[in-house]
Order: structure tokens, then sequence, then C-alpha cells
């Protein structure tokens, strides 16, 4: 990656019953479920990430640090930001920030991802 270029993507998302702490069991209120964000996170960051990836490589997920600092109830909409904040070998880390449709910041935190072979990936996780 050339120094000082940056990809990024942006996800968004409305906040559905399936969404919530209580559907996926993460908790029992009706408001956005922690790894739920994590999910839209991470489709961020492999959007954000996959011009940096060759064919036949794919990235994937290794570290997660975020806070979830504010509740989003159902029918909220969230916008989910990822920025490539830097890549190391074959580690790429990716800031993230979820926000409310008013601009609230809902979380936010960084994402490291490692990129992979994908068909020798499968051959080790068994399912090729």
């Amino acid at each position: 990656m050339e120094p000082g270029s940056r990809r990024q993507a942006t996800v968004r998302h409305i906040v559905g019953p399936g969404d919530t702490a209580s559907a996926v069991g993460s908790g029992n209120v009706e408001v956005l479920a922690t790894p739920r964000l994590l999910a839209l996170m991470e489709a961020a960051t492999v959007q954000a990430g996959a011009a940096e990836l060759a064919p036949g490589q794919t990235s994937v997920g290794t570290r997660v640090q975020i806070e979830h600092m504010r509740p989003s109830p159902v029918g909220a909409e969230i916008t989910v930001h990822a920025r490539l904040a830097e890549v190391h070998g074959r580690q790429m880390r990716f800031e993230v920030a979820a926000e409310h449709a008013d601009g609230t910041l809902v979380a936010s935190g960084q994402v490291t991802r490692a990129v992979v072979d994908a068909d020798k990936f499968m051959a080790r996780a068994g399912g090729a």
C-alpha cells in the first residue's frame, strides 16, 4: 500500500427486530445487539479492505476492540464507517465508528483482519 493512501467504506442499516440483543441472545433488551453491531463493522472493513486483496485472497477477522456507547432502538438508522488505517505485512488495521442518522456516535474502535489465501485457509478449517 502506498504511504498515505487510505481505503474506506460505509454501511447503512435500519435496526430490525432480528438485530436486537433479545433476538441474538446477548441480552434481554430490544436495542441493537453489540454482536450485530460488530457484524456491521466487520462488513464495512471487508469492503474497505477489498482493494488490497489479490485474486484468491480474502481477509479474516483476528482482533476486535470496540466501545458500544449508546443504544439504538428498532427502527433507528445506523451508519458504520471503516477506514483502513494501517497495513503491516498481512495485517490490516481498520478504524471503525457507528453513528445514528443525527450524527450521534454509537460506537467506535478498531478491527484487525489478516489477509489469507482463501483455499488454503478453508483446507485448514476443514471446509475444502
